[in-house]
C-alpha cells in the first residue's frame, strides 16, 4: 500500500497567471503587485481615516509626523477631529520645508468649521478658547483638487497621477 512521503508533497506545482508571473511575489513585491504596505495598487487611492482618540494624546509635531507620512506615500489623510491653529501652522511650515521639485509637492488641505459657542467669538479666539475643527481631509497636492466647499459639504477630485 503505497503512503505520502515528503517527496509527494514538495512536488506540488506552483501557481502562476495567465502572463507567467508569481502570484506568490517572487519578484520582491506583494502579491498584489504593489509595493505598499498597506497592500493597495495603483488603481486604488488609500483613504486612511484618523480617530480623534488615536490622536487625543499625540504630541504636535507626533501629529504632524503621522500625517505628512501618510501623505507622502501618496495617501488622502482624514482627521476626524481637525487640528488646532497653531498645529496647523506648523503642519504648512513642515510641509513648505519638505517640498522639492522631483518628489513632494505639498499638501492640499481643507477643514470643516468648528461649532461655534457663545464664547468662542472674536475674543474668545484672542485668547485662545478657538474650538477644533470638526472633520479635516488632507492629500498630496498633486492628487487632491477642492471643487467645493462649503459648512456642510467638501466636494474633492481625486486623480491618481
Amino acid at each position: 500500500m503505497p503512503g505520502i512521503t515528503a517527496d509527494d508533497e514538495s512536488e506540488t506545482e506552483e501557481p502562476v497567471f495567465d502572463d507567467g508571473s508569481d502570484p506568490n511575489g517572487a519578484d520582491g513585491r506583494d502579491p498584489d503587485g504593489s509595493d505598499s504596505p498597506g497592500g493597495t495598487d495603483d488603481n486604488g487611492i488609500q483613504i486612511d481615516m484618523i480617530s480623534a482618540d488615536r490622536i487625543d494624546g499625540m504630541r504636535t509635531m507626533e501629529k504632524i509626523r503621522l500625517i505628512l507620512d501618510g501623505v507622502h506615500d501618496g495617501n488622502i489623510v482624514i482627521l476626524e477631529q481637525g487640528l488646532t491653529p497653531d498645529e496647523e501652522s506648523k503642519l504648512i511650515e513642515v510641509t513648505m520645508s519638505e517640498i522639492n521639485p522631483d518628489g513632494f509637492t505639498g499638501i492640499e488641505i481643507e477643514t470643516y468649521p468648528g461649532e461655534t459657542k457663545n464664547d468662542s467669538g472674536f475674543f474668545g479666539r484672542l485668547i485662545g478658547n478657538d474650538d477644533t475643527n470638526k472633520l479635516t481631509v488632507i492629500g498630496p497636492a498633486n492628487r487632491i483638487e477642492t471643487l467645493h466647499k462649503d459648512e456642510t459639504l467638501i466636494s474633492t477630485l481625486v486623480t491618481r497621477t
